[in-house]
Order: structure tokens, then sequence, then C-alpha cells
């Protein structure tokens, strides 16, 4: 399983997805929007992508994931739009026959794509101010904005990616 989705995640599904009878631990990481980041308060998250690379970059990192380890079930999900506090944005579920494996593959996964999947998202702050954060870039590094000053959203951006 792997989506792109403007709905809720359902972690449950996603569990199913990545079930198996051979697996004998499953690892579930959901990112949630956090209401505190670097002593700001967030209102919301906003998240833009590039869907049909963004989808095969999610599928490449599955692939390369069960090559690196002895997975038996791989699903990744994130979810676009705005997003409150304590609302999914991403979820992966991972099961291997061992706990390790499954815990290593999983952290893999979301700190890859992290760096390498082309989807946007925008801090939009308590105080009126907002950023766009792109793949691989910390939001310290981007640059504030007003609420009333957006620019061109992400979206019309050439998506490029960190490989080498």
């Amino acid at each position: 399983m792997i989506e792109i989705t403007h709905d809720e995640i359902d972690s449950s599904a996603l569990l199913r997805a990545a079930e198996s009878n051979l697996a004998g631990a499953t690892v579930l990481f959901l990112g949630t929007t956090r209401e505190m980041t670097g002593g700001r308060r967030t209102r919301s998250l906003v998240y833009e992508a590039y869907e049909v690379m963004a989808r095969q970059k999610m599928a490449e990192l599955a692939d390369e994931a069960r090559r690196r380890w002895p997975l038996t079930g791989c699903a990744i999900v994130h979810r676009l739009g705005q997003l409150g506090i304590r609302e999914a944005s991403v979820a992966i579920a991972v099961s291997s026959p061992h706990r390790q494996d499954a815990f290593e593959a999983g952290k893999w996964l979301i700190d890859t794509l992290k760096e390498v999947v082309p989807i946007w998202k925008q801090e939009n702050w308590d105080d009126g101010t907002c950023e766009w954060v792109h793949p691989g870039q910390s939001p310290s590094a981007s640059r504030p904005t007003t609420l009333d000053s957006l620019p061109d959203s992400p979206r019309n951006a050439t998506p490029t990616t960190n490989e080498s």
C-alpha cells in the first residue's frame, strides 16, 4: 500500500496492509502535527506534493527497504491538505520476522522519505506568519512570510531531490 490522500489516515488499514503470518514484529510510525516547533506555536500545517513523482518515490523507497531488510510487509501513506494539531500527516507500517529489522526499516523509511519525496510542508504559525519547508530542509532554513503575502504554491515548482 503506497498512498497519497487528502483524507484522514486510517492507521488500522495501514497495519492490516503490512501484517503477515510470517511477521514477529510490526512497527507503525505516525508523524503528527505538534503544537510547538522551535519555541513557536503552530496553528496548522499544509502539505502539497508533486503527486505522481511522490507516489513513485514512495514506491521506490518501499522496494529499497524490502531489499535492505527481510520485510514481510510495508505500507506508506502521506496526507495532503491542511492538518490541525495532533492530526497524522504520514504513516509507515512495516513488518518483519524480528523487531530490530522492523524498527530499522521504519526509521530509514521516514528519514529518507522526508529527504527525497517531493512533498512540501507549510508551517502556519499562531502569530500569522508561515513558511514552506522543502524536502530535506529544516523549518529554520526556510524564509518566513505572512499569511497575506504567500509566494506561489510549491505545487508549480520543479521538484528536485537530494539524490546523487
